[in-house]
């Protein structure tokens, strides 16, 4: 438009609504993102479920989330289709839904800039390729440098970590005495590795996860459940926001031992803008989102994990607090987005 604002639609996943009651990373930044676009002046339109809550236009064609449904492909593409056939009325798609999206964005004019919100390593990666081929239309977000590293030829446009609603986030300049891990039920993500690091620091380690697939469970069953009780190691399943504040606010620090290449790690800021440093392993974005000696400590193997608690004790709450407010705010995550949605307006007027 003329007077510098764009006409935005952004494509949620359908599964949960915007914002989500429960867990649901892409829901929360989707959620951040389509109010701060439209608090800046944009004219956003936000595609996700009916019983979603935003200050962006809400369309929907589900009047709730399918929950029930996910991963089911007649829902999300019959989603997808009610913002892509009516691309013309908008400047840019800021398309967060996956692969079906993408498929689509080769039969419209409007530039799609698509965020990629999981790894490009194997398959995923080989698709975006295949999928970048048939869309000259297409542009790619990423989370972290590092997620760009399997596929750096695809076509990127910009590079936009995710950021948190802060005032959701109070810092408290307090630790208790207990170790949190929060995290799905997966060897990827290590709650195993956690266990293992309380159990030799004789520390409570409190456990905050879902389970949604059977293979969750599986691991559950033979890797945390013969645990629990032991040392003060507890389950406490998947937990809504409030709860979740309250255990990163009162927790001695948060683990992250992860062996996978984790595309960003929104738990890692969750912690450190409750004001408790977290101990991460190098992988993924961890060196990204975590500066390390600052807000957190980064250390190359989960065996290096207690030994490095004491360094972690050491970090002042607040400055944790800062270095979020500076690095992960939705103002920044914004202007970061727009800068990349006018890139591709401009480069597709040019063309014209």
């Amino acid at each position: 438009m003329s007077d510098g604002t764009l006409r935005i639609a952004v494509l949620s996943p359908v599964w949960f609504p915007v914002p989500p009651s429960g867990y649901g990373g892409i829901e929360w930044v989707v959620s951040l993102l389509a109010d701060g676009l439209a608090d800046a002046g944009h004219d956003v339109t936000l595609f996700a479920s009916g019983d979603s809550k935003t200050r962006a236009n809400l369309e929907y064609v589900y009047p709730e989330a399918p929950s029930q449904w996910i991963g089911r492909s007649h829902w999300e593409f019959n989603h997808a289709l009610a913002c892509y056939t009516t691309a013309d009325r908008f400047d840019v798609i800021n398309d967060h839904a996956g692969m079906t999206g993408i498929a689509l964005s080769a039969l419209v004019d409007t530039p799609v800039v698509h965020t990629v919100h999981g790894p490009l390593v194997g398959e995923p990666g080989e698709m975006y390729e295949q999928l970048a081929g048939l869309s000259p239309n297409l542009h790619l977000i990423s989370l972290s440098l590092n997620q760009r590293r399997p596929k750096p030829g695809l076509p990127w446009v910009g590079n936009c970590p995710n950021a948190l609603d802060l005032s959701a986030y109070p810092c408290k300049p307090h630790r208790g005495d207990y170790l949190l891990f929060i995290g799905r039920m997966s060897p990827d993500k290590g709650c195993h590795r956690a266990i293992a690091v309380a159990m030799e620091l004789e520390l409570p380690l409190k456990i905050a996860g879902k389970m949604q697939e059977a293979k969750e469970q599986a691991y559950f069953d033979e890797f945390v459940a013969p645990h629990l009780g032991v040392h003060g190691i507890e389950y406490l399943g998947e937990v809504n926001h409030g709860t979740k504040v309250e255990l990163l606010q009162d927790a001695r620090a948060t683990l992250f031992p992860i062996e996978w290449q984790e595309p960003f790690g929104l738990v890692m800021i969750e912690s450190m803008a409750c004001g408790t440093p977290v101990i991460a392993t190098n992988w993924g974005a961890v060196p990204e989102v975590i500066d390390d000696g600052h807000s957190g400590i980064v250390v190359e193997s989960y065996r290096e994990m207690p030994d490095a608690l004491e360094r972690a004790d050491a970090l002042d709450p607040l400055e944790c607090r800062r270095y979020v407010e500076e690095r992960f705010s939705p103002e920044r995550m914004v202007e970061d987005y727009v800068n990349a949605y006018r890139e591709v307006t401009v480069g597709a007027a040019l063309s014209t």
